[in-house]
């Protein structure tokens, strides 16, 4: 059977985690509202916000175009664009309906909140972007199980599930499973 390599390429991800800077501020669809029940699932601490949701917690980005901003309302400048949608983001602060998040590459800012999803992505280990190395995805959640895929650094998966130290993830066509130490996305044996 063929090995497949999963790219970045393939998975829509032109834009290096799917960001660029910006020289002038984006209009944002800052306008839809949030429902709260689908932006989180469980997370490691329980330090409740505002909304009544953990912090911190892991979301994905709901729109193909999110302004990050330097503070928590649309008279801030937008600090970043990001042009991909699905990729993972931490929410580490709420104030009112404005979200500070955090993304893989350690960038921080403010996210209105109805651009945010409760859906779980992943990033495969973002760290190694550059670097000729590829995280393995496999049949079944053991070290032993079949690769079936190999992911480049940087490309963004759909966590369908994770425990144990393993996550059923998919990308693109390919539906298998990654060590939780290989995506950024997931704490460290976060279960769900």
């Amino acid at each position: 059977m063929a090995l497949r390599t999963v790219s970045s390429r393939l998975l829509l991800a032109s834009i290096a985690l799917g960001f660029a800077a910006l020289a002038a501020p984006a209009k944002a669809q800052e306008n839809s509202t949030e429902v709260a029940s689908l932006e989180t699932r469980a997370a490691p601490q329980e330090n409740r916000s505002a909304s009544g949701l953990p912090l911190p917690r892991f979301v994905s980005l709901k729109a193909s175009r999110v302004n990050l901003r330097v503070g928590p309302g649309r008279d801030y400048p937008v600090s970043w664009l990001y042009l991909k949608q699905g990729l993972p983001v931490e929410v580490i602060q709420e104030y009112d309906n404005w979200r500070r998040v955090r993304d893989a590459e350690g960038a921080e800012g403010w996210v209105y909140h109805s651009l945010l999803s409760g859906e779980r992505t992943a990033v495969a280990a973002p760290w190694l972007k550059g670097k000729s190395t590829t995280v393995e995805m496999r049949r079944d959640a053991t070290a032993e199980a079949r690769v079936v895929a190999l992911m480049e650094p940087g490309v963004v998966t759909r966590v369908e599930q994770c425990s144990f130290g393993w996550c059923r993830v998919q990308a693109g066509e390919t539906t298998g499973f990654v060590s939780q130490n290989d995506i950024w996305g997931v704490y460290p044996d976060e279960r769900f």
